[in-house]
């Protein structure tokens, strides 16, 4: 077994689901077009984190990845983060933001301490290969041939 991944990056063999958690419409635009050039087609979007946990609540298995912002309005990818924790979540998280990348690494720490199955942290503006890459080399991508 192994990742197939083409020059162009796109994931192959394998079926994802996806959640994103933005607040932030172009950066939700931005996420569900590069997930579909990555084969992704069962993309979900929340404006935010009670949205999401809503979302979540009616999926009967967690998404394959959840990407999440870390700054929202309302409750930000922090407090749903802690949400995800106490609701003891499987899923992959990926988190996004335009915080500093240390910033980012202490919301990583946090997650994970609180069990949180957290990928890595992308910057924003999120770039396809970073994004690829971090899918690809999940457990989730692993191809089945």
């Amino acid at each position: 077994m192994h990742n197939t991944v083409p020059a162009d990056g796109l994931l192959q063999g394998t079926s994802h689901s996806v959640v994103v958690v933005d607040d932030d419409e172009f950066s939700q635009e931005i996420l569900t077009e590069m997930l579909g050039q990555l084969g992704v087609r069962d993309v979900r979007v929340a404006g935010g984190g009670r949205e999401g946990l809503q979302i979540l609540g009616q999926l009967q298995s967690p998404p394959d990845y959840l990407i999440c912002d870390v700054y929202m309005p309302d409750m930000d990818g922090i407090e749903f983060l802690e949400q995800l924790a106490k609701r003891r979540y499987v899923g992959a998280v990926i988190l996004v933001s335009g915080a500093h990348a240390e910033m980012l690494d202490i919301v990583q720490d946090v997650a994970r301490a609180d069990g949180i199955k957290v990928l890595g942290a992308l910057t924003k503006p999120l770039r396809l290969q970073a994004l690829s890459q971090m899918m690809v080399n999940s457990p989730k991508a692993v191809a089945i041939n």
